[in-house]
């Protein structure tokens, strides 16, 4: 069986970090599914999708990680052909991946104590992210 659910979260700036852990097991207890796994999957090029113990030191060191590796710079081919400002939120995005895959057991979302399922904005504009969860198994 597969059920599949959109939900949207609208974003301020580049390092914005949303917790979706509450909304994903919510999706996942709807959906029946007793014994699978669940994707959580951003629709866009310049957020991400991860795990983090989502508290404000994390939600603050993970965007200024992302910059030490990946520095806001005019000097991106993207920059070159766009001029947009974003060449390095496309290359962040693409680092941290766009989805992730968690299991399913009795009908809940497993997951760790301190692991949250997050949304990185890595654009340098305010967006409303659409994310799709999807649950396959019986």
């Amino acid at each position: 069986m597969v059920f599949q659910k959109a939900i949207t979260v609208p974003t301020r700036i580049h390092g914005d970090v949303h917790d979706l852990t509450d909304r994903v097991a919510k999706i996942v207890s709807e959906s029946g599914i007793a014994t699978g796994t669940v994707n959580v999957s951003v629709i866009g090029s310049t957020a991400a999708i991860g795990t983090i113990e989502f508290e404000p030191g994390l939600k603050k060191d993970l965007p200024e990680m992302l910059d030490r590796l990946i520095p806001p710079s005019r000097g991106y081919g993207h920059e070159q052909a766009w001029h947009d400002g974003n060449g390095h939120s496309h290359l962040q995005a693409t680092l941290m991946g766009s989805s992730l895959t968690l299991p399913v057991s009795d009908g809940k979302l497993v997951n760790g104590t301190w692991q949250q399922i997050v949304l990185v904005e890595l654009d340098v504009r305010p967006r409303t992210r659409e994310i799709v969860v999807t649950i396959n198994g019986d």
